[in-house]
């Protein structure tokens, strides 16, 4: 009887202590799952990234040179022309009504008249400087026989040459009176047989204005002319507050342009002025146009033209040897910065002086070190000293 007693105690004694192995089981603080990165040193950089838009530096725009019909143009976007050579255009002058005629034969008067008085400022240049060369030749030999003083030697000098430009601008003012006198005729006698409009500089037909024929007012835009090669520009419209950031000189890395790879650019200009703009979402904000210089050579932007939509990332700061974390890992602590360092599989809450934070990564000042491993993402419910372990990748 004493043998079965001892029995059923020890049963019941084990029973008792596997159910409270089990409770206890139960009951034990599992380690938390966690994604887990590291702190690492090396380059970081501190973007604004906007959209832009590719442009030509210098376009120009072909206008009619006076009313007329314009012939039908042949030239089409995309066609090479040199400048002062390739013909793009040919405009037939307007027939002259009695008002307009007047007006011509007025304008030949007076630019006839202009030529006159061109003239004669020309001959009085010409004897003010004859007057000034005498004057110089005369100081010269007394300079040579020290008899006379330096400051006066000099001021013959300056007059001659002040004397001798004149009579150059003389010149050139007849040049342009006679230039002048000839587009007047040419307006009064309706301009001849037309006239033929040629390119004002070597590039590609950016696009067409005016391709049928039409009778045209003097200036109406026909063409616009650009060089797409050595003279493209990107075009970005930054909000006020990421423009005071940015200097001239700013290194620019194009993306999303539709070719392999990125482009280099430089920042050339931030215009003074800025604009309002309504964005997608109905607000407004103050842009400021920035003008990104492409640096990569011709051939590294295959076809790449004007008007092309391109991501520039304009560089603001870059540290080449800077102590890195993810920005997931940070959380406030009160006024400061902190993480979760993992030491010994167990989660060690420790504050950090932050510097530069471009979204995914933020530059250490103080407080970690190179190759420590911090908690991404952590839970709000998770407690200095908890025990953690690595989430496996699925």
């Amino acid at each position: 009887m004493a043998r079965k007693k001892n029995s059923r105690l020890y049963l019941t004694l084990g029973g008792a202590a596997l159910i409270l192995g089990f409770i206890v089981f139960a009951f034990w603080p599992r380690a938390t799952m966690v994604d887990i990165g590291a702190v690492t040193q090396g380059p970081m950089q501190l973007t604004i990234d906007e959209e832009g838009r590719t442009r030509v530096q210098d376009s120009y725009v072909v206008s009619a040179p006076s009313a007329g019909r314009l012939r039908r143009v042949e030239v089409q976007a995309g066609d090479r022309v040199v400048g002062g050579q390739t013909i793009v255009a040919r405009l037939l002058p307007a027939p002259l009504d009695p008002r307009a005629r007047a007006q011509a034969a007025a304008g030949v008067d007076a630019a006839a008249a202009a030529l006159r008085a061109a003239q004669e400022d020309a001959e009085r240049a010409v004897a003010d400087k004859k007057l000034a060369d005498a004057n110089l030749a005369r100081e010269q030999r007394l300079w040579e026989l020290n008899s006379t003083s330096r400051d006066a030697f000099e001021t013959a000098r300056r007059d001659a040459a002040s004397a001798a430009a004149s009579a150059r601008a003389g010149q050139a003012g007849i040049e342009a009176r006679r230039a002048e006198l000839e587009r007047a005729r040419a307006e009064l006698s309706g301009g001849g047989s037309g006239i033929d409009i040629r390119a004002p500089a070597s590039g590609r037909v950016l696009k067409v204005t005016q391709e049928s024929e039409a009778t045209l007012a003097s200036g109406a835009p026909i063409m616009e002319i650009g060089d797409t090669g050595g003279g493209l520009e990107v075009l970005v419209e930054l909000l006020s507050t990421d423009a005071v950031q940015v200097a001239p000189g700013a290194a620019v890395t194009i993306e999303d342009w539709g070719g392999p790879g990125s482009l280099k650019g430089v920042v050339t200009r931030i215009e003074p002025q800025g604009f309002t703009k309504t964005s997608a979402l109905g607000v407004e904000e103050q842009r400021v146009n920035t003008i990104v210089r492409l640096a990569d050579a011709t051939p590294a932007r295959g076809s790449l033209g004007s008007g092309f939509r391109v991501e520039a990332r304009i560089v603001v700061w870059q540290d080449q040897d800077a102590i890195i974390v993810p920005s997931s890992a940070l959380f406030r602590e009160q006024s400061d910065w902190a993480v979760f360092v993992v030491d010994g599989g167990r989660a060690k809450r420790r504050l950090v002086r932050i510097g530069r934070n471009n979204g995914a990564q933020a530059e250490v000042l103080q407080g970690l070190r190179k190759s420590e491993q911090v908690i991404l993402y952590p839970a709000a419910d998770l407690t200095d000293g908890a025990r953690v372990r690595q989430r496996k990748a699925e």
